[in-house]
């Protein structure tokens, strides 16, 4: 079964970057678009980005068009999410989810296999 690991989450100031890292073990992610999500407390989790199984393909939350990045590296297995520009609201537990659709899905109930998270807190 596909395991997925969450790193690069911390606290950082309004208008900082963080680079959140999902790692594969057990298959290749290129077997699976992946997505990133958020949940800030007392809130529904919701989708950020995705990146589609051929990587032909890359979709981004309107909140975040801009300032967010996602991209893959076959080499090191991951797929990862750059955060600039961070605001206060971007503040939550960030999850990546692997769907074995090719496709890059909002939806969180397409994805099979999800992460434990990493806490993202920007605030100064």
């Amino acid at each position: 079964q596909l395991q997925l690991v969450e790193s690069g989450g911390g606290l950082v100031q309004p208008g900082g970057s963080l680079r959140l890292s999902c790692a594969a073990s057990r298959f290749t992610l290129d077997y699976y678009a992946i997505g990133w999500f958020r949940q800030a407390p007392g809130k529904e989790r919701d989708w950020v980005s995705c990146f589609s199984s051929r990587g032909d393909s890359t979709n981004y939350a309107d909140s975040v068009k801009g300032r967010f990045t996602i991209s893959r590296d076959n080499a090191k297995n991951t797929v990862d999410l750059q955060m600039n520009s961070l605001k206060p609201e971007d503040t939550g537990v960030y999850y990546c989810a692997a769907d074995l659709a090719p496709g890059c899905s909002t939806s969180l109930r397409e994805y099979d296999y999800w992460g434990q998270g990493t806490q993202v807190t920007v605030s100064s």
